[in-house]
């Protein structure tokens, strides 16, 4: 049985390589301490797991849970973003919890990229941008991030390209793996380039709390409430 073209070009994933080199290294004595993924090696609080005992226990907790994830998850998401971001989300339009980032990846370049269509994809950055876009059928194109622009993306660079067939672009800041920190004014550049091409900005902030106490965001992109005086 052969595999489907749209895999052509793709490849195994990267980590899943390097996780199994790693393992044929320890089974060799080598006792590799593996620094390149953040999985936790330490169970959780008794408190908490003491709850999900007792959540496991209860007969409506074996049943398939809502397309949208539960109601009480949505609208704890919608306060952590208005805690954190003062941005005020709708949980029922635009919250949508997801089992990993991997799925939200290849979700959003299954429903919005038609063949041919172009994805900016950052260099270095995570493989899973390029391998969805890719089975997608999209065309992932590398925009280089380098330590004399500071890890952003060069604007100018990027203008010079035809973009009239870029549909996507993904940025991930703090960055992976440089742990470069965002700015206000990157991401007013970056909210300005994407408007200007209608693209769609695909932001993965996974680890934004990692190197700061607290996360960045421009301020005069958040969509806050009116308060009367």
């Amino acid at each position: 049985m052969e595999a489907s073209k749209r895999l052509e070009g793709i490849g195994e994933y990267y980590f899943s390589q390097k996780l199994r080199e790693i393992d044929d290294l320890n089974k060799q004595g080598k006792n590799i301490i593996n620094l390149g993924i953040g999985s936790p090696d330490l169970p959780p609080d008794s408190g908490v797991m003491d709850i999900l005992r007792t959540e496991v226990a209860k007969p409506g907790a074996h049943s398939y849970q809502s397309y949208k994830g539960s109601v009480l998850l949505r609208n704890a998401i919608a306060d952590w973003y208005k805690k954190w971001y003062g941005v005020l989300l709708q949980p029922d339009t635009e919250i949508l919890p997801l089992i990993g980032s991997k799925e939200g990846i290849m979700h959003i370049c299954m429903a919005l990229l038609n063949e041919g269509d172009e994805v900016l994809i950052p260099n270095p950055g995570y493989p899973t941008y390029k391998a969805a876009a890719a089975v997608a059928g999209g065309k992932p194109v590398a925009y280089e991030l380098t330590a004399q622009h500071n890890w952003f993306p060069d604007f100018a660079a990027l203008e010079k390209n035809d973009l009239r067939k870029v549909k996507l672009m993904f940025v991930n800041y703090p960055h992976m793996p440089t742990g470069q920190l965002p700015t206000n004014d990157f991401f007013v550049q970056l909210i300005g380039f994407a408007k200007k091409h209608n693209i769609l900005l695909v932001h993965d902030k996974s680890v934004q709390f990692y190197l700061k106490r607290k996360p960045h965001e421009p301020a005069q992109h958040r969509r806050r409430k009116r308060l009367g005086t």
